[in-house]
């Protein structure tokens, strides 16, 4: 019973991968696999990106090294990715204003961060610049 229970949860694929210049089988939609040398970062690139690190076919660090990008860029692409997904299947999915103004405050908070962390290095240097004059005095 449990494996029956199993068997219908288990997800239908239903995108096929495709290699460059490789057809799909008829009435499968095609999702491209990422070429090493890729110029222009389209969404279906950028999704078959994330989607190939969600699966751990490779990290982050692996993806941005082969296509000469930066870990951050991939992490960003992959954080709107899930916060899309989760709106999406959200029971009342919010609409584009809605996300953009929660997104402007996650963001807001995140400068405030960030502008205390900078005020609290720019203290600590300060007071250990102070302390090392006050021992060249000496």
């Amino acid at each position: 019973m449990t494996e029956e229970i199993t068997a219908e949860l288990r997800p239908k694929p239903h995108k096929a991968l495709v290699r460059n210049g490789a057809t799909a089988p008829q009435g499968t939609e095609t999702l491209e696999i990422v070429p090493d040398d890729v110029q222009r970062w389209t969404a279906r690139r950028r999704i078959a990106l994330v989607l190939g690190i969600l699966k751990g076919e490779m990290s982050v660090e692996e993806g941005a090294r082969r296509h000469g990008l930066t870990p951050s860029e991939i992490e960003d692409w992959r954080e709107r990715m899930l916060a899309a997904a989760h709106n999406a299947l959200r029971s009342k999915p919010r609409d584009e204003e809605a996300i953009r103004e929660e997104q402007f405050r996650r963001l807001k908070q995140k400068v405030g961060e960030l502008v205390l962390e900078v005020d609290t290095l720019k203290e600590a240097l300060r007071n250990a610049r102070s302390a090392s004059m006050d021992t060249n005095d000496d």
